[in-house]
């Protein structure tokens, strides 16, 4: 059984990884990042949050979690680093899961797929990807992405990470997002976000047919 973390605290480094769409390919290619190779990365220490009532364990390996489902797409690059050294981690499971374009959570309340869910390990250069699409709304809640940290057989991260309100105005004026209306929650009204949501906002960067969405986050290895 998987020992629920011992130190339960993150770090997101911050400065220079603003993702375009040719950092990602040269990112998927094998190049690293060089702000973290080189050390000139600064970490700065922010709080765990709660994984919430949708959490399934035992999600599928895989790079593509939409499943097929429709929405803007997202393509999500989490970067992995020691807090003590801001070194990349090779080899960490990155778990991360959100709702689909429609606010609806797969596994959970009677739905049985699994959309919108997916393990990734690290590579060399402590990067995980995956592509999706830009999560949905729903009520009392701002837009966001779970995500867990697996190293070692030890859960070493628990998170959400989070979207500029502007950017999420702009992505829900388009189908399907703007059948389900004006949402309720936005990032300054979120009471998970007001408590260091600050701190694990993704940068965002055009890709292709959707956007970037990247962060770096450093964790305690045990």
């Amino acid at each position: 059984m998987e020992n629920k973390l011992t130190r339960r605290s993150s770090l997101v480094a911050l400065g220079g990884l603003v993702a375009g769409a040719a950092g990602w390919q040269a990112e998927d290619a094998g190049a690293g990042p060089a702000a973290v190779a080189s050390g000139a990365v600064a970490c700065v220490l922010t709080p765990e949050m709660t994984e919430g009532p949708y959490y399934v364990a035992g999600e599928a390996v895989r790079r593509n979690i939409t499943e097929g489902r429709p929405g803007t797409s997202l393509a999500l690059r989490l970067t992995v680093v020691n807090a003590s050294t801001c070194k990349p981690i090779a080899r960490a499971n990155v778990d991360v899961w959100h709702a689909d374009a429609l606010g609806v959570y797969s596994g959970v309340q009677g739905n049985t797929g699994t959309f919108m869910r997916g393990i990734q390990p690290t590579n060399t250069h402590g990067v995980a990807l995956f592509d999706t699409v830009y999560p949905g709304w729903y009520t009392g809640r701002t837009v966001h992405i779970h995500v867990k940290v697996h190293l070692g057989g030890n859960v070493v991260h628990t998170g959400q990470l989070f979207f500029p309100d502007t950017l999420t105005d702009k992505v829900y004026r388009a189908s399907p997002y703007e059948s389900r209306g004006a949402r309720d929650t936005r990032n300054s009204t979120d009471a998970i976000f007001r408590n260091g949501g600050s701190r694990s906002m993704l940068t965002i960067s055009r890709g292709g047919p959707g956007y970037v969405a990247a962060i770096t986050m450093g964790v305690h290895r045990t």
